[in-house]
């Protein structure tokens, strides 16, 4: 089993940046890929961004790509989303998630709000 605690959501104006951090515990963080997804009010959750466990390679949406910022510390069992150039439309709770398997993603957080004015 693995717990995932996220934490970094905000309030913030449009344009301005946010870093969500999401703690793991319970197993070994560096031998799995890691996830952000998002689900706005109203939507289905997307997949936002993702990691591999050594960190060397990443993946983003398309509508975040050169915005989002993916990385992880397995020393600390903890990987990041810094996220610049915030958009209202950015605006939902974003969740992590472990790549249990080919884009499979399960063990899922708590999520943190990230709400995004204009």
């Amino acid at each position: 089993q693995v717990q995932l605690v996220e934490s970094g959501g905000g309030l913030v104006q449009a344009g301005g940046s946010l870093r969500l951090s999401c703690a793991a515990s319970g197993r070994t963080f560096s031998s799995y890929g890691m996830g952000w997804f998002r689900q706005a009010p109203g939507k289905e959750r997307e997949f936002v961004t993702g990691i591999s466990r050594g960190g060397s390679n990443t993946y983003y949406a398309d509508s975040v790509k050169g915005r989002f910022t993916i990385s992880r510390d397995n020393a600390k069992n903890t990987v990041f989303l810094q996220m610049n150039s915030l958009k209202p439309e950015d605006t939902a709770v974003y969740y992590c998630a472990v790549e249990v398997s080919a884009a499979r993603y399960d063990y899922w957080g708590q999520g943190t709000q990230v709400t995004v004015s204009s």
